[in-house]
């Protein structure tokens, strides 16, 4: 499977120039899938740097790389921290994750990824849990409904859309991506229909696969296994993410809870390389639409006094 029909990474030049790789290097990339970033990273290293790569999804590992200096971790990338300890990789130089869904599961349409095709309401990255997409929208409460597409998606009226929900499942089961599409309609505005479905569908995903609680043990992870002067690369790609990293590289925590010093400095392990998030050219942009809402952010460990 190769990687442009896996996935096209977004901003891979502008990512390995800040990730500022040294040839003999220790690196990970937390999210292989197509292994774009892995394969862009291996080509800056020489003999004695190595990369190790995460990915949970096993359809991912037909994507790894047949090279000595390279290391396939079938693995939650929030386990950072325990498989770098079980490598005895020592502290890393970088560490670049790449928050975006790969192109694979929204075209892999018995998957239940996207609206557009009719298929079981799965959603799942690792295909071996035991909690689906159809699994909430069955037994969650219309409360928790309400909280998750408050949380995860920008919908106008997230109570409407958790209420249709909940009386549609009374009727028949939503079992299906198709079936999930045709409750919903129902709650939402016609006039921006594809917009709100696709808010849906990313608020389930996010809720079936816990990705904020991954992100967010991640990045406390990080710092435990970079070495200072060690570089951390994350691509996010909605707001509730892009907040989560933006706070936690300015302040060293997800909240952005500002620890200062006697005389008012804030205190942070973070020195942020890119000021503002780095985005996508209007010439990516057109040769690979789904880069569009890519924000690449990147700073360096310099961790603390007291450390």
């Amino acid at each position: 499977m190769s990687d442009t029909i896996y996935h096209i990474p977004a901003l891979l030049k502008e990512t390995i120039k800040l990730l500022e790789i040294k040839p003999n290097g220790k690196y990970v990339d937390a999210t292989f899938g197509g292994g774009g970033h892995s394969r862009a990273i291996l080509e800056a290293l020489d003999a004695d740097g190595h990369l190790y790569s995460f990915d949970r999804d096993m359809d991912a590992y037909v994507n790894r790389i047949d090279d000595s200096r390279f290391t396939f971790v079938h693995s939650n990338f929030r386990f950072i921290e325990n498989f770098m300890r079980y490598h005895d990789a020592g502290k890393i130089d970088g560490v670049l994750a790449d928050l975006g869904v790969s192109f694979h599961h929204f075209d892999s349409g018995e998957r239940g990824f996207s609206f557009r095709t009719d298929a079981p309401l799965d959603m799942r990255m690792n295909r071996d849990s035991m909690v689906t997409a159809a699994t909430i929208v069955a037994e969650a409460e219309e409360s928790d409904l309400r909280r998750i597409f408050n949380s995860y998606a920008d919908l106008k009226n997230p109570g409407k859309v958790a209420k249709a929900i909940v009386k549609g499942r009374s009727s028949s089961p939503i079992e299906s991506t198709f079936r999930l599409a045709e409750v919903v309609r129902t709650a939402i505005d016609p006039r921006q229909e594809k917009k709100e479905l696709a808010q849906v569908f990313q608020a389930l995903r996010i809720e079936t696969n816990d990705e904020m609680g991954d992100l967010r043990r991640f990045l406390t992870s990080v710092p435990k296994v970079l070495r200072r002067g060690g570089r951390l690369a994350v691509l996010t790609y909605h707001s509730i993410e892009d907040r989560m990293v933006k706070n936690f590289m300015k302040t060293g925590n997800v909240e952005g809870k500002e620890d200062k010093d006697f005389f008012g400095r804030v205190t942070t392990p973070w020195r942020l390389v890119t000021r503002k998030p780095v985005e996508p050219s209007p010439a990516e942009v057109e040769a690979n639409p789904r880069s569009r809402s890519a924000k690449l952010r990147v700073a360096e460990y310099i961790g603390l006094d007291n450390e």
